[in-house]
């Protein structure tokens, strides 16, 4: 996932992490008295983040940085260079620093529905718009909120986010929460992050993650293909296997819960049915990995946590547009800078015109719903 600080385009990338997020703080009389301490934190979160970040070139040279760290980060480079020089994604200073952040997550994002309904609930923010997510740098403050709205009967997810994009108000670092990743999740996270500083549209969290995935995807094949790598080859199509066919599993729950709730059952009955559809779900994910995927059991935590919800709305927001996009690339020979001017005439549409030319490029994909709160 990303998240958490999206911004609008590039303005405060060469000064210090200090008089940025000094300039960033200047934005909070904007945000009103009730919502300071959010934006305090994650002012202070940030800078936290920026501060830790050193050159990569740096930790290379250190005699004490672990040899496996130095694999990873010399790795993680080759990708970032890859990004700019075959994917047309922004040529700058992201990527190029890596700061250890001795946590388990960059952030934690909060995600709420109603109980019998897949409507993301969206948070709105002084300069950058609303999201379908709100973003805290401490997982204690994240499930505080998340109790909250549990209880006033919303469904609600706490999720550990292992990186975001600050869209070009600052080079992103490199994180000690994925430079370890399997080779072709640390590309395919680079890829996406790096597409969020190409385009982004204020108040459309589906239009621009999907977006991001579907230049992830497009990147990762491409990665994938240059390196000439049986053994990556190979590690590239079980994740696909595994991630795709997680996907699939979500989106039939999904599918059937859309069609529940939109039926004529009673709040009870729905209930009992929502619950019924979670306890399907898990059991044709343990069919799927005992069969198909031969045992893998790498989704096993994914699967077995609490679902509702609100985990099935926040992945759908990163996958409802992803058909129209990949069909807008194909449309234009699968040349990724053409892609991109297409996408930014597409995000400056109007919002009904957006959803217009999206539902033309993918005429079967159906669209998440989300309902602003102030």
């Amino acid at each position: 996932m990303t998240v958490s600080l999206h911004a609008p385009r590039p303005l405060l990338r060469h000064v210090s992490a200090r008089a940025a997020v000094l300039a960033l703080a200047a934005l909070l009389p904007l945000a009103g008295c009730s919502a300071l301490p959010y934006y305090s934190q994650a002012l202070r979160g940030e800078y936290a983040l920026l501060s830790a970040a050193r050159p990569v070139d740096q930790w290379l040279a250190d005699p004490a940085t672990p040899a496996d760290l130095k694999e990873r980060l010399a790795l993680a480079l080759r990708i970032r260079y890859f990004a700019a020089a075959a994917l047309g994604l922004p040529d700058n200073g992201s990527y190029t620093r890596y700061a250890d952040l001795h946590r388990a997550s960059a952030v934690w994002n909060v995600f709420a529905t109603p109980e019998l309904s897949l409507t993301l609930q969206t948070w709105c923010y002084p300069v950058f718009g609303c999201a379908a997510y709100r973003g805290y740098f401490a997982r204690s403050a994240a499930q505080e909120l998340a109790d909250r709205l549990a209880a006033r009967g919303e469904d609600t997810a706490v999720a550990p986010v292992p990186a975001f994009s600050t869209l070009g108000w600052f080079d992103d670092p490199l994180l000690s929460t994925f430079v370890r990743w399997p080779e072709p999740e640390l590309a395919r996270l680079i890829f996406h992050e790096l597409a969020h500083q190409v385009v982004y549209v204020r108040d459309d969290t589906r239009f621009n993650e999907s977006f991001a995935t579907a230049v992830e995807r497009a990147g990762l094949v491409r990665w994938v293909e240059q390196r000439h790598d049986p053994q990556l080859q190979e590690q590239f199509r079980r994740y696909r296997l595994h991630h795709d066919g997680m996907l699939a599993l979500v989106g039939q729950t999904r599918r059937e819960l859309e069609a529940l709730y939109a039926g004529p059952l009673p709040p009870q009955a729905q209930r009992a049915a929502k619950a019924q559809a979670f306890a399907d779900l898990q059991q044709r994910y343990r069919q799927v990995r005992d069969g198909a995927w031969s045992g893998f059991h790498g989704y096993d935590d994914f699967f077995a946590a609490p679902w509702n919800n609100a985990r099935i709305a926040a992945l759908a927001a990163y996958q409802d547009d992803v058909p129209a996009f990949e069909a807008l690339l194909a449309s234009e020979g699968a040349d990724l800078p053409r892609f991109y001017v297409r996408v930014k005439a597409l995000a400056r549409l109007a919002p009904a015109e957006r959803e217009r030319a999206l539902q033309a490029l993918a005429p079967a994909r159906v669209a998440l719903a989300v309902r602003s709160t102030p």
